[in-house]
């Protein structure tokens, strides 16, 4: 019987994946006992149970993207910290993508011809 968390589901994840999901969840578990947060609190702040709480610090892997965002976000784990160049890319990028866009869209009804 296996007892790892990471591997109770039928879905074959790599090895990278099952690091960077545990690495994720104890990241978590230390900063929230950091913060001197029960897991109560910290459950009750992000709207899910203790034991979905207990299951994202455990690095369940059938947690939702969403919820494990969130309780990191909550215990001050930084995610995605863009760096300010690909900020500016990124708006430069869509205002051009815009300026392609033409100003208005008219739709002109199609001509009927009646000529028989």
């Amino acid at each position: 019987m296996n007892k790892n968390p990471i591997q109770t589901h039928s879905r074959a994840l790599s090895l990278k994946t099952r690091l960077a999901i545990s690495v994720l969840g104890k990241l978590i578990r230390t900063s929230r006992i950091e913060r001197k947060m029960t897991t109560t609190e910290l459950a009750e702040r992000a709207g899910i149970s203790r034991d979905m709480l207990y299951r994202v610090e455990k690095g369940d892997p059938r947690c939702g993207i969403g919820v494990v965002f969130e309780v990191a976000t909550i215990v001050g784990v930084t995610l995605l910290e863009p760096e300010e160049s690909a900020l500016r890319r990124l708006d430069c990028t869509v205002t051009d993508r815009l300026a392609l866009l033409p100003k208005s869209v008219r739709h002109t009804p199609d001509e009927v011809y009646d000529d028989f």
